[in-house]
This record gives C-alpha cells, structure tokens and sequence, in this order.
C-alpha cells in the first residue's frame, strides 16, 4: 500500500481532481492489461505505445488513480479518478521508486552480470526466505521500470530486497540502477559474450558490469565470481569489502570435490570461512554450483546458518532456466529455451552430457545479440554438440553455423538436421524420438523455442489420450 500523500511527495506531482490525502493505492502498476482494483496506474510512453490511450482500460479494471503526464490531464480530467499530473511519468516514476525505498532501512542485494543472472537471484532470495521477509525482481523485471515497481512492493514487514539489474545498453546505465536501488550487497556472475552487439567489446560488457562493485558504499559487500579473471579484477575498484566465489583455492566460498548427478542434482564440499560440510543440492549441472555459491555467499554475509540456507535451494524458483518435462514416444524434454548464449549452451550441453540416456539430442535455435562474435559463438556450440549428442537439429540461419561445425567437428552429416522452418522441425522431431531420449531444447528468446516443447508436449498428451 502506499499513500496519495506519498505519491505526491515521491513525484512532486499536482493531483488533479479530488481525493482525500490518505487514500491509499494497493500498488503501483503501469501495464492496463493487468490492473486489479486499487491500483495507482502509471501511463508510461514506450517505443510502440504511449500508456495514456489506455487509462480508460486501467479505469474500467479498477484502477484507484493514475500518474499521467500534463499535456494529457484535460483529455483525461473526466475519467472520474484523481490524476496525478507530472512533466515526465518515467522520471516520475524513478522519482518516486527512490524516495520510497529511502523510508525504509532494508538491504538490498543486487545481481548483475553476462549469464545466470536469474538464476542467481532466485537462489539468493529463496536462501534468504528461510528468515527474511524478502522482496525479489518479478520475472524479468530487470529495466529502471521493473526496479522501481519491485521497490515500491517494499512495506514495513520486508527485511531484504533482492535485485536482478539487466544487461545494459550502454555504459552509465547500471550505475544509475545503483543510485535508484541503493544495494549495500553486489553479487557479479561473470562477464561473456552475450550481448556483445548492445556493447561492442568484451572489455565495455565488463566496464558496464563492474559500475555495480564500483557503486557500492564502503560499508557494503561486492560477491565477486572468482573464477572468472574480469569479475575477480573487479575487486580492485570497489570501495566496498570483497568476497570471491568460486572454485578457485583462494575463493573465500568455494566448492571442491564436485559430483554431478545429472537429473537428480549436485553434490560438492562447502569450503568457507574455516570449515567444510558436504552439500547436496537439486540444482541442474556443475555450472549451477556457482548459483549456489554465490546464494550461500550472501547468506552468510546477513547472518545465516548453513542449515536455515540449505532448504532454499528446494524451492522451485530456484531452478528458473531448465526444466524436464515429458514429450512424445516416451522421451524427455530438457526445456531450456528461456534464453541463449554460447556459455550457457555449453553449459546445458555439459548437463545432457551427464544425463543416462539411450540417445541424447539437442535442438538449438539462433542466439542473438552476439556482434562479431557472432559466428565464431555458434561454432563453439556446434563443436561441443558433436562431442556430445547422438541427434543435432537446428532452427534458423545462425543455428546452421552450429550444424556446420558439429559435422566439421566429427557428428555425422546423417545425425544432423537444420531448417528454418519450425513446423517442419516438429513434425520431424515427432517422427524421430523414442523412449530413452533426452532431447534439449535452447535458443534466443526471440526464436520462441517453447513453442516447439509445447508442440511436443500437447503431441504427447493426445497420444496418452488415444
């Protein structure tokens, strides 16, 4: 809940219409097609739409109020709601995000980073929920609008804020994240090639990357990925405390003796501050050890147990990217198509690969974003599938790059197939999988690959149904 009084003084709107002070708004939302009754609506301009044209909508659901901008105040003036009237609804909107998450003292967390960012955060936060009231990034909320809702989700009862701050399009952008969020805590990932095309170099992702550490107060925490050589270099531009991760002897959390059991999760020694306890985890892949760490890394630093932490990681949030769902003819489907880069499709290539399987198949789609690394990126995964999988099928022009290589690499020419026809694809899919397989399923998000799982998934269904 926050007050029009509040809102007022966050904004320094006008409030057009009348409405008494405390008039209280369940929440502060700004896409018409979700509005609940109570909501303050927050008419925003986008690329293809303005907010404005649907304040009528936001009305007709409930919609208790509206921050709007003033060159739309007389047209709006007769919806019979108190408008709330500013020069700029975005910069309103950031206005007000920062002056409420100023009245309350809670720590905030934030995660950046190339690869894994979501599913960092949803370990942290889900580890932190076994003691605290945590507020967490919605989704992909991960833009200043995303940021500045889950801030205002913050209430007196919250105890810690756990952010996901996005790729940015250019430098500056996460330091002005930092200035509205305000974390003491900075978790970094890593830094890859993934959306090489909105940097330009590796070295600006990492520069655009490191304004979080370099961001943070003397008194916070930088959780610095120490296994990868530009986030640990991060450690000397921060103002703030360090803690390295990793797998590294001189990680300050690391893990040793690591043990993969494909679908039934991973196992390692917890090496931290002095001690050593064996874990085990229904987390996916090695590579989630790192999502791991770096959870259990924040837990320690707000004062947790290992044992209030462990039964976190069983929370389904957790596993965000990869799930197993069944398919048709008794096979498996490794949904992976959330999103796509060349590290993260290594990585899900590593997971399959440990996987018992009669046959193990992997159907990529084009990866975006990559600049000139573009080619070179998809090649790798091509030269990996082939060490790995007995099937390789692929959607679109830059996935054929993927098929080149795997058959450049040694797979078969018979075992591979590209198309960039998606119903062709399902159609041969169907025809080829049989019980036993585990088939995964990436690419970029642009590419719609759940589509194909779902194709899959309702083909098996109407075979259980027959």
């Amino acid at each position: 809940m926050i007050s029009l009084r509040d809102v007022l003084d966050g904004t320094a709107g006008m409030l057009r219409g009348s409405a008494a002070p405390d008039l209280l708004f369940r929440r502060v939302w700004h896409d018409s097609r979700t509005v609940e009754p109570g909501d303050l609506f927050v008419a925003l301009r986008g690329e293809r739409h303005d907010g404005h044209d649907f304040v009528a909508d936001a009305v007709r659901r409930g919609a208790a109020g509206a921050l709007v901008e003033a060159r739309w105040a007389e047209e709006l003036a007769n919806l019979g709601i108190p408008l709330i009237v500013v020069d700029d609804t975005l910069a309103a909107l950031l206005r007000l995000a920062s002056y409420w998450r100023r009245l309350f003292a809670v720590p905030v967390a934030a995660v950046t980073g190339s690869v894994g960012k979501t599913s960092t955060k949803e370990a942290i936060a889900s580890v932190l929920a076994q003691r605290f009231q945590v507020v967490r990034s919605r989704a992909s909320f991960n833009t200043d609008v995303g940021i500045a809702l889950d801030l205002l989700t913050i209430d007196p009862n919250t105890d810690v804020v756990v952010l996901e701050f996005g790729e940015a399009y250019r430098l500056g952008e996460v330091r002005e994240l930092c200035a509205l969020a305000e974390p003491r805590i900075g978790v970094v990932t890593n830094v890859s090639y993934a959306h090489l095309a909105r940097m330009g170099t590796i070295e600006r992702i990492a520069q655009s990357i490191a304004e979080l550490p370099e961001s943070l107060p003397a008194d916070g925490v930088a959780v610095l990925n120490g296994d990868d050589f530009r986030v640990r270099l991060m450690a000397e531009r921060t103002p703030a405390r360090v803690l390295l991760y990793g797998l590294s002897p001189d990680c300050h959390v690391r893990a040793e003796e690591i043990e993969s059991r494909g679908l039934d999760g991973i196992s390692f020694d917890l090496v931290a501050f002095g001690e050593r306890n064996r874990v085990r985890l229904p987390l996916l892949g090695q590579h989630s050890v790192h999502h791991a760490l770096a959870a259990i890394a924040v837990g320690y630093e707000l004062g947790l147990t290992l044992e209030e932490m462990l039964p976190g990681f069983h929370d389904p949030r957790v596993q965000v990217r990869l799930l197993t769902v069944p398919g048709i003819n008794g096979a498996t489907l490794l949904d992976d198509t959330y999103n796509a880069s060349p590290a993260s499709c290594m990585a899900a290539l590593s997971l399959l690969a440990e996987i018992p399987a009669q046959r193990r198949i992997a159907v990529f789609g084009d990866m975006y974003e990559l600049g000139w690394y573009e080619e070179e990126g998809h090649r790798m995964v091509g030269r990996r599938a082939a060490a790995v999988v007995d099937r390789l099928f692929t959607l679109g022009p830059r996935a054929r790059w993927i098929a080149e290589a795997a058959i450049e690499a040694g797979l078969a020419p018979e075992r591979v197939w590209a198309t960039d026809d998606r119903r062709e694809l399902v159609a041969v899919l169907r025809e080829t999988l049989r019980p036993g397989d585990f088939v995964l399923i990436k690419g970029a998000r642009g590419m719609r690959m759940e589509e194909i799982v779902e194709a899959l998934r309702a083909a098996q269904e109407t075979e259980q149904g027959r």
